[in-house]
This record gives C-alpha cells, sequence and structure tokens, in this order.
C-alpha cells in the first residue's frame, strides 16, 4: 500500500477528501453532509468515509472545518449550518476509531497554510490567505507556520465593525446579493459586456477589499496576501479599485514589499487538511 496522508474538508453541504500520495493530491472524492442529523449520526458518517479510504497506508488524517476548533485537543466548538455538531470532541473520536494521528483546524486557517505549504506562497515566510466566497476567512503564516490563535480563532477580520456592518457583509458575496440583488458571477459575466452597474459593483467590492487588507497590513505587514474562493476568479474586475484603495496606505514601504497573488489550486481545502498533518506540531498559538 502507498502512504499516504488524508485530507478531509467538512461543510454545512458536503464532505470532500483526498490523500497526499508521493506529494501529489489524489483520489478527491466527496458525500453530502447530513447536516440535520444527530451528533452520532454524523461522527459514523465522517468515520465510514475515512474507512473507504482505508486502502491507502494512511500515516495521518487533517481535517478543516468552517467553525471554531480548540487545537491542541483536536475538539470542534461549533461548526457553521450543522446545529448538532457544537463540542464535538473530534480528533478523539476518529484516532480512537482508526489509531492515526489526527489534526484539526478552521477552513481558513487550512486555505493559509495549504497555499504556502503548496502553492503560490510557497517563496514566502509570512503570509495572509484571504478566501472570498458566500463568507470571508482569513487564516495567517508567520516565519512558516500556521499561526491559529486561541480556538483557531486569529485571522477572524471578516467580524470586525466596518462601515455600518462589518467587513464581511462588505468582502463577501453578500455585498453583491445586498446592493445590486446579483450573484458575483453573473454580475462579471455582465461587467465583461460592458455592463455599467455591474463594472460599478465591483469597483466599490475591491475599494471595500482595499480597506480590508489595510488592516491586514497595519497589524502584521505580511510579504503576501493570497487571494482563494470563487470571487478571487473575478479579480480583474476589481483589481484597480482595490489597488487604489490600497494606495492610501501610511506606510509605502510595506506597500512596494507586499504582493497580491491568485491561489490556484483547485482542492485548496484539501491541500490546507493534508498540510495540517506536516506542519500542526509546529503551530504558534497563543
Amino acid at each position: 500500500m502507498e502512504k499516504a496522508i488524508l485530507g478531509l474538508d467538512i461543510g454545512g453541504t458536503g464532505i470532500k477528501g483526498g490523500v497526499l500520495v508521493k506529494g501529489h493530491l489524489e483520489d478527491v472524492r466527496s458525500i453530502p453532509t447530513p447536516a440535520k442529523e444527530s451528533k452520532e449520526f454524523i461522527l459514523e458518517t465522517i468515520a465510514l468515509f475515512i474507512e473507504s479510504y482505508m486502502g491507502y497506508d494512511i500515516t495521518g488524517i487533517g481535517i478543516g472545518i468552517p467553525g471554531l476548533v480548540d487545537v491542541e485537543k483536536g475538539e470542534v466548538l461549533g461548526l457553521a449550518n450543522i446545529p448538532a455538531f457544537q463540542h464535538v470532541e473530534l480528533a478523539k473520536f476518529l484516532e480512537q476509531r482508526f489509531s492515526k494521528p489526527v489534526f484539526i483546524n478552521n477552513d481558513a486557517n487550512c486555505f493559509a497554510i495549504g497555499v504556502h505549504k503548496f502553492g503560490v506562497g510557497k517563496p514566502f515566510k509570512n503570509l495572509v490567505g484571504i478566501t472570498l466566497g458566500t463568507g470571508v476567512g482569513a487564516g495567517i503564516v508567520i516565519n512558516g507556520h500556521l499561526y491559529s490563535g486561541v480556538n483557531s480563532a486569529a485571522g477572524e477580520w471578516c467580524s470586525a465593525p466596518y462601515l455600518e456592518h462589518n467587513f464581511e457583509h462588505y468582502c463577501s458575496g453578500k455585498f453583491f446579493h445586498q446592493y445590486y440583488e446579483s450573484k458575483p458571477k453573473l454580475l462579471a459575466k455582465r461587467a465583461k459586456a460592458g455592463d455599467l452597474e455591474a463594472l460599478k459593483a465591483f469597483e466599490e467590492y475591491g475599494a471595500h477589499l482595499g480597506e480590508l487588507i489595510k488592516h491586514i497590513l497595519y497589524a502584521l505587514a505580511p510579504e503576501a496576501i493570497v487571494l482563494g474562493g470563487s470571487i478571487r476568479k473575478t479579480y480583474p474586475l476589481f483589481e484597480a479599485s482595490l489597488k487604489k484603495s490600497l494606495s492610501t496606505f501610511s506606510y509605502p514601504t510595506v506597500l512596494d514589499n507586499l504582493q497580491i497573488l491568485l491561489s490556484e489550486l483547485d482542492e485548496t481545502a484539501i491541500h490546507g487538511a493534508v498540510a495540517l498533518v506536516d506542519v500542526e506540531p509546529e503551530v504558534v498559538n497563543s
């Protein structure tokens, strides 16, 4: 059997998995998340999904979840859109079941360490990964190590107050739904065709995202910001307004040394989960 690391991405609608074999991710598959079922049913569903990969010589299991995690205990404190999955000792359950080490972290943190380990973030010791989709998430890599903070909550700029709401309200898909009653993908199609309202939507979006990145720069001054999530694909439509917003940052030399990059990984969530198995013992925690 091939030695492999198993990575899982557990979300509100689906559970996705894949194995890293000789440095390459393969055998990616998914199942629906039984989000409305009991905690016990969900745990058994996850275990059976993992069992389906036991044709490999699994050396460790990494899991990313959209919620807060006690990283040291491997306890899921709360999982978005899955009501029964609160304060679940997931790592303990799976380690007892499979006798394999299990590492769990927030999915945005997984994204950051994934792009650092396997993607465009490789050259940088200090970076912040931002996922732009239905919501906004961020993960922090410092001196080559993932910084999770208490309960994996580091990088939660999405909840920081901004204008009349918070950054997530203006920097995620919620912005397009709330102010333009459309999905980013549909607005992007209109913008590429020259629709003025759609172009204005992305211009405003870029300005808001620039303000978020400025907050990150004041706190961390990373070498790189890596954008992920579905909205990153519309970057050419908001690049100019984002950079215009950044141009007002107080420290030009920090901007001169900053690179804004787009993640190229197709399975970023699984890459990130796999990366936990290698790096989690070296995580810098507050």
